[in-house]
């Protein structure tokens, strides 16, 4: 028998509960060990406490507040998608309803509007009212989303039509392209010069050709070239900037006799200042609607490289009525009305739907 004495139990400090189920949780991922026969024990009850629904809080399944994480994330979504919907917001403040910020309307975005390839169905949506600056000289217009100049007469794609090759459709298409960028966007035919380009490429054994010169020459009421040419006096206005804006479309189909039959609708915008020193801005829209045909040299008596005019109309929108000097007289707001006094119906000059062969007499524009 050993002398060394038993160990009294009575001597070992009791643990609470609370300690060892500290100890369970704690080393509950820990690597596996051989427990001891206390940490069994308070393991089992807790298993027993889970079993009814009696775990203390924070065992397992957390806190009791937990189930208040839901709400908790849903807000933190709502707050993101919040914030999503301020940045698009400030990059285009527009979207939004009423336009609270005073950025103008959706209708004034300055994407340049796609190329016309069909007739519109009606006039473009109005714009937010604004009044054209030296600066913004297209402020309040449809036209500030329409192509500058040339670029916005396109040609379209070439195609052999009616026995004439595509190289002969092809020429009639650049001839006409050539016509309408001579005879209206051209700086020194705006400025009331000789439109020298345009008289050259239409077809010599027509009348037309002689009755423009004349007109250019001396102009009337039966010999106006703005049937065909957009002309300002330079002593009294001249253009705001070196941009004017273009709308239109050009098609082509086979005409009678072997002839290539081009047809050309178009509006164009003119800004204008006047030269006396004022700073007010005038939009002029001219919008000109030709035939042109291409005939065949073997069976008509033609000019190679020359285009004929079958057809022509003009719808001019704030210009001076039944003055024939060869020019165009916008109409400024700050300016007494100049001309006879407008007889014919008021107008929408942007609408490019309906057909301007049908008005009759100068009459007035809902806007310019």
């Amino acid at each position: 028998m050993s002398d060394k004495p038993a160990e009294d139990s009575s001597s070992t400090p009791e643990v609470p509960d609370e300690v060892w189920e500290q100890f369970v949780r704690a080393n509950e991922t820990a690597a596996p060990k051989e427990p001891s026969a206390r940490a069994r024990m308070v393991t089992e009850r807790l298993r027993q406490q889970e079993a009814r629904g009696e775990l203390p809080e924070g065992w397992r399944t957390g806190p009791k507040r937990q189930g208040k994480t839901r709400g908790r994330g849903v807000w933190t979504a709502l707050g993101v998608l919040l914030a999503v919907a301020v940045a698009v917001v400030a990059i285009k403040p527009s979207l939004l309803p009423g336009d609270p910020f005073g950025a103008g309307s959706a209708d004034e975005a300055t994407e340049t509007l796609p190329a016309e390839t069909a007739a519109p169905t009606g006039p473009p949506a109005s714009a937010a009212p604004r009044t054209p600056t030296l600066d913004d000289p297209f402020a309040g217009s449809p036209a500030k989303r329409w192509a500058d100049g040339q670029a916005g007469i396109v040609v379209p794609e070439a195609k052999a039509v009616g026995g004439r090759s595509k190289a002969d459709v092809a020429s009639a298409l650049e001839l006409t392209r050539k016509l309408l960028i001579d005879a209206n966007l051209d700086p020194a035919t705006l400025r009331g010069e000789r439109p020298e380009t345009a008289l050259d490429v239409l077809e010599p054994h027509q009348d037309v050709p002689g009755f423009l010169k004349k007109a250019l020459s001396k102009p009337d009421k039966k010999h106006d070239p703005l049937v065909m040419f957009s002309r300002f006096d330079p002593d009294e206005v001249r253009l705001v900037g070196d941009v004017v804006k273009t709308r239109g479309r050009m098609t082509f189909k086979a005409g009678e006799g072997a002839a290539v039959a081009v047809h050309a609708d178009y509006t164009f915008v003119y800004p204008v200042v006047r030269t006396d020193g004022t700073t007010d801005v005038a939009r002029t829209i001219v919008r000109r609607v030709l035939d042109l045909e291409l005939s065949d040299p073997a069976k008509y008596q033609v000019t190679p490289g020359k285009i004929g005019v079958v057809k022509y109309d003009q719808d001019i929108g704030n210009s001076a009525c039944d003055v024939y000097d060869g020019f165009l007289h916008p109409h400024f707001p700050s300016a007494e009305s100049t001309g006879a006094t407008p007889t014919g119906p008021t107008t929408d000059p942007y609408d490019r739907s309906r057909d301007i062969s049908d008005d009759k007499g100068c009459g007035t524009v809902s806007r310019t």
